[in-house]
């Protein structure tokens, strides 16, 4: 195969066929040698026990209940079925594990590596450039918590069919616009007809959005490709080198937005259904809306500077109560002036209008303008955006350097020290989750007010049987952020435990009016009280759980039990009986309801 214009062909006698493959053996064996360690590591204590550890619809592996429940649940704020189904498989293969789940989140990792170079090979003609992007995507350390986090399976399936979309996508705009491809360009396998290829990317887009919703901006995606590197669009064609990379006859602007339209409903369902999930679930943040925008423009710059120097990496970024308005401003600025550049000069240089444009786009829906969670930003949200950033880096480069002096050998070692220097980078990071304990108080060290890092930590320490520690981080968090529900409940639970009982009721009281719908603080309220004879109060926060969740049977089962104490039998019978319904196994439920039908047969 011919390169495309301005880039060299592969160095020495080898056809072009077999300097893929040893590129493909070098990403694929380099990114697995990278992160091998994690299939060793253990499950992070942040949301990895809500996904798999203590999630007895994930944890007892794949079975028709647990699908039905993976398709109709908005458990974690969040609707995601095909991720949650690939938890129960890894359930079901390795058991509760977590090398097997770190395993096949390593080799989604690999396959998108390679996915994304012939993807790249092939739209654009050019091999190095494809292959360095390929190496960045693969080696970067932003990209390590996406892969090393168990519970970030979610971002290494979704991009899996995300690529895998744009593969077959391409494969379509070929052959509906005449199927001419250069002969620089590799065609991607497949015999489908040109429907067949539009059907089967449309149906890869649905497998990704059921993955994770960050696919919702798959469709701008599509329509930057047709304008780079496809070159597809009627009115928009332009000149230069690699404009006949992508091997597409142009088409009218209609036609073009025509076929998103299907893409873009499948998108509407997905935000729809994201939007239901994380409003009930509680994790939209009600920030005004002054606060959300400048977090939008800092986060663009800091996303930026930290892909080029990935220094201070964690896995909570705080977020300040308020952002310095001058800082906003700035960064507004050096957005809008470099967008700004990239759209003047789209038709000299179209990779930096599509590049830049990608990383804009795709990061979104994460990007804060609704924001949801207490982090300001998070590495693994720029794991398909800087997809865009890395092709305007590369092009950018080449361009730039092929202008100079300088021998190609010479860019080649430089391009291998980036590389070299990346990956030691990564594999930095990756060590920091050898353990919570280790990720987490990297985090606290590095970051300053980081109160949800402050209470990961506290939960770690409590784990690991630490509880000296573990309460006072707890304190810690609370002292920074008092409204932080979460610190507040685990402060309450760890005074508990310090026979600090007093103390304990005034976290649980500022808990449950700080998230007054959470039913599990509802219920350990009313544990607290009922331990102490506190019946009244008892039956109260076990009703409010019921209410808010009926289908928790344990809380059915203690509202029974202090409304019998309460002498309230009529009442208590039916919760009893609800609990046993919901749980056969609840032997406490059974002793208190063959009592109360003893004492009152009238309510047999």
């Amino acid at each position: 195969m011919k390169p495309s214009p301005s880039e060299p062909s592969p160095p020495g006698a080898w056809p072009e066929s077999r300097w893929f493959a040893l590129v493909c053996l070098v990403l694929a064996l380099g990114t697995l040698a990278l992160y091998w360690p994690i299939t060793h590591y253990p499950f992070v204590e942040f949301d990895d026990m809500a996904y798999v550890v203590d999630n007895p619809h994930v944890n007892t592996g794949l079975s028709t209940t647990n699908l039905v429940w993976a398709f109709t649940t908005f458990e974690q704020a969040n609707w995601h079925p095909l991720t949650w189904v690939s938890h129960q498989l890894d359930c079901t293969l390795f058991g509760v594990e977590a090398g097997g789940s770190h395993l096949v989140n390593l080799l989604y990792h690999v396959a998108n590596t390679l996915l994304l170079f012939l993807f790249l090979r092939s739209a654009t003609g050019a091999f190095w450039r494809s292959a360095l992007v390929a190496a960045l995507f693969a080696w970067h350390p932003m990209h390590v918590e996406s892969v090393a986090w168990a519970s970030e399976r979610k971002d290494v399936l979704s991009t899996f069919f995300w690529l895998l979309t744009m593969l077959v996508y391409l494969v379509y705009a070929r052959r509906a616009g005449g199927n001419h491809a250069p002969a620089g360009a590799a065609r991607p396998p497949g015999r489908a007809g040109t429907a067949g290829c539009y059907l089967a990317a449309l149906a890869l887009c649905a497998c990704g959005l059921l993955s994770k919703p960050m696919v919702v901006t798959l469709p701008f995606a599509l329509l930057l490709l047709d304008f780079w590197p496809l070159n597809r669009i009627s009115g928009l064609a332009f000149q230069g080198a690699g404009a006949d990379a992508g091997g597409c006859r142009p088409v009218s602007w209609g036609r073009v937005v025509l076929e998103k339209i299907p893409f873009l409903a499948l998108a509407i369902g997905g935000s729809v259904s994201t939007f239901l999930a994380q409003s009930g679930g509680g994790a939209v943040s009600k920030l005004e809306l002054s606060e959300r925008l400048a977090n939008v423009a800092l986060a663009y710059v800091r996303y930026v500077a930290k892909l080029i120097w990935p220094s201070d990496l964690v896995i909570l970024y705080p977020r300040p109560p308020h952002w310095p308005v001058v800082l906003a401003l700035a960064a507004l600025a050096l957005v809008t002036v470099w967008t700004l550049l990239c759209a003047w000069n789209w038709r000299k240089k179209p990779y930096l209008a599509a590049g830049w444009f990608w990383f804009l786009g795709t990061l979104v829906p994460t990007i804060g303008f609704i924001q949801v969670g207490a982090q300001a930003m998070a590495d693994r949200y720029t794991y398909i955006p800087s997809i865009g950033f890395f092709i305007v880096a590369v092009w950018g480069a080449t361009e730039l350097l092929s202008r100079s002096a300088i021998k190609k050998t010479v860019l080649a070692v430089a391009a291998g020290a980036l590389l070299l220097g990346y990956a030691s980078a990564a594999f930095s990071q990756i060590a920091l989750w050898h353990n919570s304990i280790t990720l987490f108080r990297h985090a606290v060290e590095v970051t300053t007010d980081n109160y949800a890092a402050e209470n990961a930590l506290g939960k770690a320490y409590e784990r690991a049987g630490q509880d000296a520690y573990a309460l006072a981080c707890y304190q810690q968090a609370v002292k920074t952020e008092p409204r932080f529900p979460q610190s507040q409940f685990n402060l309450a639970m760890a005074l508990l435990a310090a026979n600090r009982p007093e103390e304990a009721l005034e976290h649980l009281q500022v808990t449950a009016a700080i998230d007054p719908r959470d039913a599990d603080v509802q219920f350990d309220l009313g544990i607290y009280f009922s331990q102490r004879n506190g019946w009244t109060n008892a039956a109260i926060c076990f009703s409010n759980s019921v209410a808010i969740r009926p289908g928790f049977a344990r809380a059915q089962q203690a509202l029974g039990g202090a409304l019998s104490n309460l002498g309230q039998a009529s009442n208590a019978a039916p919760h009893l009986r609800e609990a046993l319904r919901l749980d056969p196994g609840m032997l406490l439920a059974k002793t208190n309801l063959d009592r109360l039908l003893t004492e009152h047969p009238e309510l047999r």
